[in-house]
């Protein structure tokens, strides 16, 4: 059996459970932080910079950052946030989940798209992202730029909560059911299906001809400022990518890349799907640092081609040389609560249809 009637809670039951209380803020939460099967969630008034990240390991969070912060940023006037550097921020909402609920937390794409590192911490809890059922208390925020300074202030949008009853991952059985009568991949073919997830390509090819197969982060970049919603040219903090002269790819290590997926994706209203970490025997890379596709993503009339998945790439260690349709990452299939009613792709979808596409932040004309 693939169910015992759980599934990722949707946009209906993240808005009951702000009724009840379940999700609370120290002010108001917005309409627009509620997504189909997600809720933003705001930084606070303050960072914390640490000398390294954490895990509370049995204590409250706030007991060990306490201990370990060397210095305070007030971000109510807003901040720069150093690349290289560990941040710890109050989050805004807290919980207190009904016994039967839990929670996972990861970047928002803009984020991740940015090279911005973040991971949710709970009390007492020794994971990052994962927030036990029933858990009652504060959320906080690591935050790490890797490759610019970025600005932020009180209310900023860096990282996404979704919340779980039950089982809810597909079998393989289920999920290899719904790829053939469902058209969850159109345009290419999963690479292998195992865990509930399908093993799927890097696309090393433009999508015109002339345009570049990626994007690089410059090593000598300004600063970033993640409160301004006015789109910007990426040249001062981007650099095209185009493939060698055999079709193939080197990445340097440490070197951020966002490059795409080959096949692309369409999201049906009762699934969604999470972008896994890497299997290490495939190489030495990281290749998410974001990757939440909600119900919608690629589907329907406003997507008639379904999207791409974006690959945010690091290359460790030593460089590595990828290929066109080499396996490069997985997604790992779950089922809704009910069908989705509000559908991903309105008008704050910034990425409904997109190929190779840079964070919302900027634009190319």
């Amino acid at each position: 059996m693939d169910s015992d009637g759980g599934g990722i809670l949707t946009h209906g039951d993240l808005g009951q459970l702000l009724d009840q209380g379940a999700i609370s803020a120290a002010v108001p939460i917005l309409d627009v932080q509620r997504q189909p099967t997600t809720l933003d969630l705001r930084l606070g008034s303050e960072a914390w910079e640490l000398p390294a990240a954490f895990l509370p390991r049995g204590q409250p969070v706030e007991q060990v950052a306490r201990s370990l912060a060397t210095a305070r940023l007030d971000l109510t006037r807003g901040a720069v946030l150093r690349r290289g550097r560990v941040y710890l921020v109050p989050l805004l909402e807290s919980l207190d989940l009904p016994a039967d609920i839990a929670g996972r937390a990861n970047p928002r794409s803009s984020i991740g798209r940015v090279d911005v590192f973040t991971r949710t911490l709970s009390d007492r809890n020794d994971r990052f992202d994962d927030i036990p059922a029933g858990y009652r208390g504060p959320l906080w925020l690591e935050v790490l730029p890797r490759s610019f300074d970025v600005a932020v202030a009180t209310g900023t949008r860096l990282n996404q909560l979704r919340l779980v009853r039950g089982r809810h991952l597909l079998s393989d059985e289920t999920l290899a059911a719904r790829v053939a009568s469902d058209g969850l991949l159109l345009g290419g073919e999963a690479l292998g299906l195992e865990h509930s997830c399908l093993l799927l390509g890097l696309s090393l090819r433009p999508e015109r001809a002339g345009d570049p197969i990626g994007w690089r982060a410059r090593c000598d970049a300004p600063m970033l400022d993640l409160t301004d919603t006015e789109a910007r040219h990426p040249a001062p903090w981007f650099e095209p990518v185009h493939a060698d002269p055999d079709g193939s790819l080197v990445l340097q290590p440490e070197v951020f890349t966002l490059l795409a997926g080959s096949e692309r994706i369409a999201m049906p209203p009762d699934l969604a799907a999470e972008m896994i970490p890497w299997d290490i025997a495939l190489g030495e890379l990281r290749t998410n640092y974001a990757g939440f596709f909600d119900p919608g993503f690629g589907w329907g009339h406003q997507s008639p081609d379904g999207a791409r998945a974006v690959l945010e790439v690091r290359a460790h260690d030593v460089p590595f040389r990828v290929e066109h349709g080499q396996p490069l990452y997985r997604l790992r299939y779950s089922r809704t609560s009910s069908t989705c009613q509000h559908l991903y792709g309105g008008e704050d979808s910034a990425y409904q249809g997109q190929g190779l596409a840079l964070a919302r932040f900027f634009r190319l004309r």
